[in-house]
C-alpha cells in the first residue's frame, strides 16, 4: 500500500470558517450534475438516508455532503441542476463518469461524461463571473448566489481521476500504457487548479483515487488479473497507488509554487483499501460484493445494474438493495455505500491521512 508522508505537522489549532464549499469531481462526489443532464439514478438509490432516489450514486449521503455537514453547510446542489437549487453555500461541479482529460468517446455514443474537468472549470469561471451580476441585481435570485468574498474564502474541494484509469483499461490499453499515460493526466489536473487559483481560489482539498482494482466492475471485467490477499486486483490497484504517486507530487509542486495558498492531499487509497483489507475490523462484511446487484460471485453484472429488472426462467426480478447496506461496502458494483462513506469522512477529516497532517477544519493553514 502507498503511504503518505506527513510533512508539515499543525502548529496552530484554530479551526477554519469557509462560507463555502465548491466542488470539482466524478461520482465519487456527484450530487446532481449527472441526473440534471442525462438520466438521474432511480430507487433503492437515495433510500437508506433520503428515502427517495437523491441524484447521487450511493444509497445515501456522499462524503461530499460530510464535508459540507462539518461545517454547518446545507448540501451541495449541482451546478446543472436548474430546479429549486441555491448555491450561496457552493456549488457543485461533479458529474458521475467525468474525467480529468477529454475522454476519447462520450455521452451518448460513449461512457464518459463529456463534463471533463477543464469544461468544470470553464463552468466555475462562468458561475463567478454570473453570480456577481445577479447579486448586483437584487432580489430573491441574489440571495441564493454566493457573496463575492466567499470564492477567496471557501474550500475548494477534488475527487477526479478515477474514470482516467478506467477509460484506459476499458479502451484494451496494457497496464503500462494506462501508467504512461499517468503524467499526462496529472499535468491536465494541475493546470486545472492553477487555473482555479488565479479565479481567487485559496484552500484546496484533494482525494487521490481509490483502489479501483477492489471494485466488481473492474474485478469481472479482468477476472484473469493477479490477486492480493484481499481479492483485490493487484495490476490495477497498483495503476491507481502509481497515479496517487504523481499526483502527491504535483500537489507539492503546487505549494511551492503558490505558497499563499494551502493545499492538502488527502489518501483516500489508504482508508477505502482497509475497508477491503480489514471489513470486521471496522464493522463492514463482504467487501467485495455488491449490495445492490445481481448476478456472479460479485453480486454485479453489466446485463441488469442496480434498480433495474431482469427476467430469469419467466419471472421478472427487481434489482433491489441488499438486506443490511449499514455493514457492506460496495454499493452497486462502482460505488460506496453510505455507511463507507462514513467511515471513510471519519478518517480523512482527522488529518491522518492528510498531507500536510491537517484536520478537514484546519484546511485553511497553509
Amino acid at each position: 500500500m502507498l503511504l503518505v508522508s506527513i510533512l508539515n505537522p499543525v502548529v496552530s489549532h484554530k479551526s477554519c470558517d469557509f462560507p463555502a464549499v465548491f466542488n470539482l469531481g466524478d461520482s465519487n462526489s456527484d450530487t446532481g450534475g449527472y441526473a440534471s443532464a442525462f438520466t438521474p439514478p432511480t430507487s433503492p438509490y437515495g433510500d437508506t438516508y433520503f428515502h427517495m432516489p437523491a441524484r447521487r450514486f450511493s444509497d445515501g449521503r456522499l462524503i461530499i455532503d460530510f464535508i459540507a455537514e462539518a461545517f454547518g453547510l446545507p448540501f451541495i446542489n449541482a451546478y446543472l441542476d436548474s430546479v429549486g437549487t441555491n448555491f450561496s453555500h457552493g456549488i457543485n461541479f461533479a458529474t458521475a463518469a467525468s474525467t480529468i482529460r477529454l475522454p476519447i468517446s462520450v455521452i451518448p455514443n460513449g461512457g464518459f461524461s463529456p463534463f471533463y474537468l477543464g469544461f468544470q472549470y470553464s463552468q466555475f469561471e462562468q458561475f463567478k463571473v454570473r453570480s456577481q451580476m445577479i447579486r448586483k441585481q437584487g432580489g430573491l435570485l441574489a440571495s441564493l448566489m454566493p457573496k463575492e468574498e466567499y470564492f477567496s474564502k471557501a474550500l475548494y474541494t477534488f475527487d477526479i481521476g478515477q474514470n482516467d484509469l478506467g477509460e484506459g483499461f476499458f479502451s484494451n490499453l496494457t497496464i503500462q500504457e494506462v501508467n504512461a499515460s499517468i503524467p499526462d493526466i496529472i499535468n491536465k489536473f494541475s493546470a486545472n487548479i492553477k487555473n482555479i487559483y488565479n479565479l481567487g481560489a485559496r484552500f484546496f482539498w484533494v482525494h487521490n483515487t481509490g483502489p479501483i482494482g477492489c471494485l466488481p466492475y473492474v474485478l469481472i471485467a479482468f477476472a484473469s488479473a493477479e490477486k492480493d490477499p484481499a481479492g483485490c486486483l493487484k495490476p490495477y490497484n497498483e495503476v491507481a497507488q502509481y497515479f496517487n504517486l504523481k499526483l502527491q507530487e504535483s500537489i507539492a509542486q503546487l505549494r511551492n509554487e503558490f505558497p499563499s495558498a494551502a493545499f492538502t492531499y488527502v489518501d483516500i487509497y489508504s482508508v477505502k483499501y482497509s475497508l477491503f483489507a480489514e471489513p470486521q475490523k471496522h464493522g463492514f462484511e463482504l467487501p467485495l460484493v455488491t449490495c445492490c446487484g445481481y448476478g456472479g460471485e460479485y453480486n454485479y453484472s453489466t446485463a441488469v445494474l442496480c434498480g433495474g429488472t431482469i427476467t430469469v426462467n419467466g419471472t421478472e426480478i427487481f434489482v433491489g438493495s441488499c438486506d443490511d447496506p449499514s455493514v457492506r461496502v460496495v454499493w452497486d458494483g462502482i460505488h460506496f455505500t453510505e455507511a463507507a462513506n462514513k467511515f471513510i469522512f471519519d478518517q480523512i477529516s482527522t488529518g491522518s491521512f492528510s498531507d500536510p497532517a491537517v484536520p478537514l477544519k484546519q484546511a485553511c493553514q497553509s
